[in-house]
């Protein structure tokens, strides 16, 4: 059974956040996301921490998979939500999803991928709003979740958004 959860964020001073697509948290019993990301499609992996300042990627989405150890992080900015992770969780971050570490253990470590191979942009503020969500919404929607490869939370949380249309006649 796949257990997750989302979390909405509103505009933060130093990140914007997705307008639309929440963040996803995954908690599995995994450690080896490096072959569960690769998988599944997932490029650019590599393994670290999470800086311990908020930042966002502009121009990509995001997974984070906890390897080992555990951490208190604020996602979404200085508006955003402290969530808790451990080993086996995943985040998985919309392009312009702000994150920062607050505290870990002394053996925390995540593995981090990207949908695609491109150059990721690391950003600590934005100016222009408008700006910046015109490059976040440009980010394609990842063609399988990191995790799940074909199901999985990605699908109905993020896909199934975009099947809605407020825009009628023609």
């Amino acid at each position: 059974m796949m257990k997750y959860k989302i979390i909405h964020a509103p505009i933060s001073p130093s990140t914007p956040n997705h307008m639309i697509l929440p963040v996803i948290v995954y908690q599995t019993e995994e450690t080896d996301f490096e072959s569960i990301f690769k998988e599944n499609g997932w490029k650019n992996i590599w393994t670290n921490g999470v800086f311990d300042y908020h930042h966002f990627h502009p121009n990509q989405h995001e997974v984070l998979g906890v390897k080992q150890g555990d951490a208190l992080l604020m996602i979404g900015g200085e508006h955003g939500q402290r969530i808790e992770v451990k080993r086996g969780d995943v985040l998985l971050l919309p392009a312009g999803y702000g994150h920062k570490r607050l505290e870990q253990s002394d053996d925390f470590k995540v593995i981090g991928a990207y949908p695609d191979d491109r150059n990721v942009d690391t950003l600590t503020a934005y100016e222009d709003i408008n700006k910046m969500n015109s490059i976040i919404n440009a980010v394609a929607l990842p063609a399988t979740d990191p995790v799940y490869g074909n199901t999985g939370p990605m699908f109905k949380e993020w896909h199934n958004i975009y099947q809605c249309s407020t825009v009628r006649g023609g």
